[in-house]
């Protein structure tokens, strides 16, 4: 059996929205058994991009994970209000990593140039099955994000 010797295609990007989610003060749990834990509750923002355009509903949390210095796990929940009353579900998973006192300064309401934060997620968008977003469904989405003071901006793009 021999071996491939061509480098295998890459799927390509599709850019859909920009999301930038506001939150409000972050609820700080403590250090657990699973690092430091916070709570950032989600109060409202915007999506934009080619054919979407609505708000981000006053609903949601994102669920902190702190295992290291360098390193933060992200699990965000909340809704999408397009501007013609479709909702949609958003549940991101993500890693944020940067040097110990970058992570800090953006914990401590500090902008950090997002040059020096990696920063990737993988949205899962839900849509009611009888509307023109059903595709979501069965699309995987990946998403390059921003923390800002007062919130996060996720760049979305369906994998092809």
């Amino acid at each position: 059996m021999t071996g491939r010797t061509e480098v295998p295609t890459p799927p390509g990007l599709d850019y859909v929205a920009t999301i930038e989610v506001e939150v409000s003060p972050t609820i700080d749990i403590g250090t657990t058994a699973h690092g430091l834990r916070r709570v950032a509750p989600i109060r409202g923002g915007r999506v934009t991009g080619p054919g979407l355009s609505g708000k981000v509903l006053d609903a949601g949390a994102d669920f902190q994970r702190y295992p290291t210095a360098d390193v933060a796990h992200l699990e965000a929940n909340y809704v999408l209000e397009l501007e013609d009353g479709h909702r949609i579900l958003v549940e991101n998973r993500a890693v944020r990593t940067g040097a110990p006192e970058d992570l800090q300064a953006m914990m401590d309401g500090r902008q950090v140039d997002p040059s020096r934060i990696y920063f990737r997620c993988v949205p899962e968008l839900s849509a009611d099955e009888s509307g023109p977003y059903a595709w979501m469904n069965r699309t995987l989405f990946i998403g390059v994000g921003e923390r800002r003071p007062a919130g996060v901006r996720i760049d979305v793009f369906r994998l092809r």
